[in-house]
């Protein structure tokens, strides 16, 4: 089961939050990401087998690159889905989450409010990874593979559990330099 439900509301400081719109966004990207979950589960323990995927995000490995409400949600769904795969494990069900970072998606268009090829430019320009860009089509590919089960037989995708591969063109593995001269 490939479980994908996100919003984002405006990039606001702290003190400029309101409480509705943060409720908002969790009830969205975390309780219909659990209700999935749960849904999905319901019918995989009885089976014995089964993968349950999360898209997560890059703000649930690093800090600043979100609104807080989508960020806290983001890091809600890692670690539900590290405490569903020890939890459903025994029923030979691999639960994993994926952490993209920005797509040109609908959403992030209109949340940057940019256009599609300006936003993967932008995009581009954090990682470290040249020459790649990030399209929704390597997500699916990866969902993919998570899911991926070869009962009875080796292979990758049967042994993955609560990973959390991160698709940022290794901007989370980047090490900022300061100015430590000065």
């Amino acid at each position: 089961m490939f479980n994908n439900a996100a919003i984002i509301h405006p990039k606001k400081r702290i003190i400029n939050n309101e409480k509705a719109g943060f409720e908002h966004v969790l009830s969205v990207n975390v309780t219909c990401m659990f209700l999935g979950m749960k849904h999905a589960a319901r019918v995989m323990v009885p089976a014995r087998t089964g993968s349950i995927i999360s898209t997560t995000s890059i703000a649930s490995n690093i800090g600043g690159a979100a609104p807080h409400s989508y960020t806290c949600a983001k890091h809600v769904i890692v670690g539900l889905t590290k405490n569903l795969a020890v939890e459903l494990g025994q029923f030979g069900i691999r639960v994993n989450c994926m952490s993209p970072y920005g797509m040109a998606t609908p959403m992030a268009i209109n949340a940057i409010g940019l256009e599609g090829e300006v936003v993967e430019n932008m995009m581009n320009s954090f990682g470290n990874l040249k020459g790649v860009t990030l399209k929704t089509d390597d997500v699916d590919k990866a969902a993919l593979f998570l899911g991926t089960t070869f009962p009875r037989q080796e292979g990758a995708g049967r042994f993955h559990r609560r990973r959390v591969p991160s698709m940022d063109a290794g901007l989370s593995l980047a090490v900022v330099v300061g100015d430590g001269d000065k």
